[in-house]
């Protein structure tokens, strides 16, 4: 029985991983192929509304 919930558990975990990496596999893909030049059109509209922003936490330098 013990063998039987460990061989379940690792394909569970195998099956939620590879769903996961190839979830992200296919984003990146998209993004690639389809993202156009608004590819990184919501990393710039953030980082312009964070020019001038305080440095909050971390080590200061």
């Amino acid at each position: 029985m013990g063998a039987y919930i460990t061989d379940l558990t690792m394909v569970a975990i195998l099956i939620i991983g590879i769903t996961a990496f190839m979830g992200v596999i296919t984003n990146g893909i998209g993004e690639k192929i389809f993202g156009g030049k608004k590819r990184t059109q919501f990393t710039s509209e953030s980082a312009k509304y964070q020019t001038g922003w305080k440095a909050v936490g971390g080590k200061k330098n």
